[in-house]
């Protein structure tokens, strides 16, 4: 899970693992596989640079499954 800010200030939450992409069209636009989609203030580098690191995390913890790993484990080397 990744913190980020809502243009209204509010600070969200988001599941890194359901992100499908992100977009800058100006203000960053984040849409997870559900369908659902975030705009945030954080730029588009700033939140691959969160998902990356949470996603790292969940490696070096041992967290999640194998398959999830295993489907992350090339982008995040």
């Amino acid at each position: 899970m990744i913190r980020l800010t809502s243009l209204t200030g509010r600070e969200i939450v988001v599941n890194a693992l359901l992100v499908e992409r992100i977009e800058a069209v100006p203000d960053t636009v984040i849409t997870l596989t559900t369908g659902n989609t975030y705009v945030v203030s954080e730029d588009v580098d700033t939140v691959m640079e969160e998902a990356l690191r949470y996603l790292r995390s969940l490696r070096e913890q041992g967290g999640g499954t194998c398959a999830t790993l295993a489907q992350w484990g090339r982008i995040v080397d």
